[in-house]
């Protein structure tokens, strides 16, 4: 009784959604963006963490009204194929997203602690702590552990890149003008301008909040409102992180990509206006870029679970199909854990690039799900079903995530 009527616990799930949707990526798409297109492209942010926000609050009323997953919903109702196909893709996520986070926390530990000379073998050696810590936090402590660790990688990585962004006096006309939408008349200005729209906020992960809401107790359309009010305090972090990553970028000139970019960038601040703020910069990066590996770590097995539930002829609903300490959970766990050190001897950019293609391909499916399952009021309900106003929503980000995935798979990327 006393969690429910703990303010704080409305909130902690949607909390989780903004760390773990927030990686290197992320933070690399926010920083190049103000770069090359400075402030004018904040509104970008700002509308990308809507659309994130509605898309993740349809999964959230589909599961409280239905009573299953959206995954079951997919499967039951537009084929058991479905589950082959999300298998395989998810299988292809999983390694490029492991190789890329345990690479990005390679590199940003190695930037901190440089304890090596080799800065690959710092960037290896640092990848596979990471990464094995990330494994035997969730092994051991299960959600609670989890969800109080993430807690501190929150405050760590938002209150140092706010703070970063803060130390650089950012001119506040020139932020203001940024939030009323315009596309930049230079050379890629509508391409990063839709990267942005897309980047911050996470893909496949946003799947994971309805196992997370579970973990809360949250089973029921009663649930409903707590579930908008955490998940609009989730967004709001997210785009406050990512106002704070284009400001921060928008004060030097960024090359190159990835988590090598963000040591870069770190560098470049501390030429510019010194020491102290590389340290808060290189902290807050290593917290995003961590918080989201652990995020992933705990979460991505559910949908495994899930999947192994339904396909092997279980109820994707019944606890055991989603129990955390299920061999099919912790059997992905540790698949995650080992084929991402591999990833730590390959090319980080390369890693990334499919990270950011399959990314891309994820929301569109997502958004046509959505429409399907959630504008039928005989599975959801008339109360539940898709308002006008979110079809409209959902169409759009439609069609600019599909715009976006054409940038990502392009001749001209």
């Amino acid at each position: 009784m006393s969690r429910r009527l703990n303010p704080l616990a409305f909130v902690g799930p949607g909390l989780l959604v903004a760390a773990t949707g927030v990686g290197a990526g992320d933070l690399a798409t926010a920083s190049i963006a103000g770069s090359r297109l400075g402030t004018t492209v904040l509104w970008a942010v700002v509308v990308g963490a809507f659309l994130k926000y509605v898309l993740t609050e349809g999964l959230a009323r589909w599961q409280l009204a239905t009573g299953k997953s959206l995954l079951e919903g997919v499967v039951r109702h537009l084929g058991r194929a479905t589950a082959w196909i999300f298998l395989v893709y998810l299988l292809i996520w999983s390694v490029a997203v492991g190789r890329a986070l345990a690479s990005a926390c390679g590199v940003t530990a190695h930037a901190l602690f440089p304890l090596f000379q080799d800065p690959v073998t710092g960037k290896v050696v640092f990848g596979v702590l990471h990464s094995l810590v990330g494994v035997v936090l969730v092994l051991v402590g299960g959600y609670r552990l989890f969800e109080k660790v993430m807690s501190a990688f929150i405050v760590i990585m938002f209150g140092t890149v706010v703070l970063t962004a803060g130390l650089l006096r950012p001119d506040l006309g020139s932020v203001l003008r940024g939030l009323v939408p315009t596309i930049p008349a230079v050379e890629g200005g509508l391409a990063w301008t839709v990267a942005l729209l897309g980047g911050v906020g996470g893909t496949v992960t946003l799947l994971c909040y309805g196992y997370w809401i579970r973990e809360e107790g949250r089973r029921g359309p009663k649930d409903l409102s707590a579930c908008r009010i955490d998940l609009a305090t989730g967004y709001v972090a997210t785009a406050i992180f990512g106002l704070a990553m284009v400001v921060v970028g928008s004060t030097v000139e960024v090359e190159g990509g990835g988590a090598g970019l963000l040591v870069s960038l770190a560098d470049r601040l501390e030429a510019s206006v010194g020491t102290t703020v590389r340290w808060l910069f290189l902290v807050g990066a290593w917290g995003a870029v961590m918080s989201s590996l652990l995020g992933v770590w705990q979460s991505i097995p559910y949908l495994f679970a899930d999947l192994w539930g339904m396909l092997s002829g279980r109820s994707a609903a019944s606890p055991a199909a989603v129990d955390p300490r299920s061999v099919p959970y912790r059997g992905y766990l540790v698949f995650l854990g080992v084929f991402s050190t591999a990833g730590l001897f390959s090319s980080f950019v390369q890693i990334q690039k499919i990270y950011a293609i399959l990314g891309a391909l994820f929301i569109p499916m997502l958004a046509i799900v959505l429409l399907l399952l959630n504008g039928r009021e005989e599975l959801v309900g008339k109360r539940y079903r898709n308002s006008p106003w979110t079809r409209l929503v959902l169409w759009a980000s439609l069609a600019l995530f599909l715009m976006f995935g054409l940038m990502e798979i392009g001749p001209w990327r």
